[in-house]
This record gives structure tokens, C-alpha cells and sequence, in this order.
């Protein structure tokens, strides 16, 4: 338990460090995963869009408050959150204010110009509720339902494709061959 809570600190100070000089707050999971080469890439995704969002699926047995997905592929933290890393050198936090010392810069790529963040997994969370199944899909804005499971993950094939159709899947941070993680999300028996 220790060593996850760990990962929690190190992905939220790596978003304070992102958001340091941004006044909007806002960060991509990408950005975090660039800013800690010495975690596992999907670890820190796992944190930032699931473990600690807020308003995201409910999946995972305990989750922290650290940030609200507010578009696609883009997470806010939360204000209890919002402090500025210290400056080089010093210990504990200051005061929301601008430092001087080292932090993560990153710019989104511009127009025409090629992204280097890309992975290979684009992730959904399924639900079922009323006999219906929903998918929901944690980086893009791709939602869709079905009677069946088999039927459902046709659909989200489908959405995703047409989602993705006539762009190019490095811009949209993708790899070549992208492969569909599906986790599903059911509630226990309580009797």
C-alpha cells in the first residue's frame, strides 16, 4: 500500500510542477508520464485517469482527490490541490505563488507538427445497468451501449474508428497498431 500511495504523490507533484506557471490548471496524462521516466507509462496513466480523478469511473477500491477530468484528455487539479511546488532546495510547500526553480515545461505540439508522446492502448470502462452495457472511453470522447458485452465492444471497435477516421493516430498520440484495454466495472453482491 505504501509503494502505491507513493506513485499518488509522485504523479500529483509532477502535475503541480506541470501546472506551475499555468493558470487554468490543466494537464494531459502524457505530459505526467514524460515528466516521470522512472515510472511504468501505464502505471501513471492508471493514476492520473483513474486512481485520482475524481469523475472518473468508479473501478478502483480507493481513490484520491487529486484531479477532474474537464475534456477530452485533459484533467484539472483539484483546488484543495493547488499548490506550487517548492522551489529547488527547500522542503514542504509554499504559498500558491510563481518559483523560479527547475520544472517540467511541455507545449502541445503545433499545427502540422508531429507528437512524440504516443501509446499503444486506448482504454474504455464498461458498466452494466438495466440489462443495457455502456462503454466509456477514458481518452477520447467515445461513448456507446448495447444489449450484450459482444455486441458493446463491436460498437466501441466502431466508435473508436469512425472517432479516429481520416486522422492521423500520432496526433491524436496514438502508435500504429493501438490495442483496446477494457475494464469492467460490477458491483458485488451485498447478500
Amino acid at each position: 500500500m505504501k509503494e502505491k500511495e507513493s506513485v499518488q504523490k509522485l504523479v500529483l507533484a509532477a502535475a503541480q510542477r506541470l501546472c506551475d506557471t499555468r493558470d487554468d490548471w490543466t494537464f494531459t496524462p502524457a505530459e505526467v508520464v514524460r515528466s516521470l521516466p522512472e515510472v511504468n507509462e501505464a502505471t501513471v496513466r492508471t493514476e492520473v485517469t483513474g486512481r485520482c480523478c475524481v469523475n472518473a469511473p468508479a473501478h478502483h477500491a480507493r481513490r484520491w482527490p487529486y484531479f477532474r477530468r474537464v475534456d477530452r484528455g485533459r484533467y484539472r487539479i483539484e483546488p484543495a490541490f493547488r499548490q506550487r511546488p517548492p522551489a529547488s532546495g527547500t522542503t514542504g510547500y509554499a504559498p500558491a505563488r510563481r518559483h523560479t526553480g527547475q520544472r517540467v515545461a511541455e507545449t502541445a505540439p503545433g499545427y502540422g507538427e508531429e507528437r512524440t508522446d504516443t501509446r499503444d492502448t486506448v482504454h474504455a470502462v464498461v458498466t452494466e445497468s438495466e440489462g443495457w452495457y455502456v462503454a466509456e472511453c477514458l481518452e477520447f470522447a467515445v461513448v456507446t451501449q448495447a444489449r450484450s458485452f459482444d455486441d458493446l465492444l463491436a460498437n466501441l471497435r466502431e466508435a473508436l474508428a469512425l472517432h479516429m477516421d481520416g486522422e492521423d493516430p500520432a496526433w491524436l498520440g496514438l502508435g500504429s497498431s493501438p490495442r483496446l484495454f477494457v475494464s469492467y466495472e460490477a458491483r458485488l453482491a451485498t447478500d
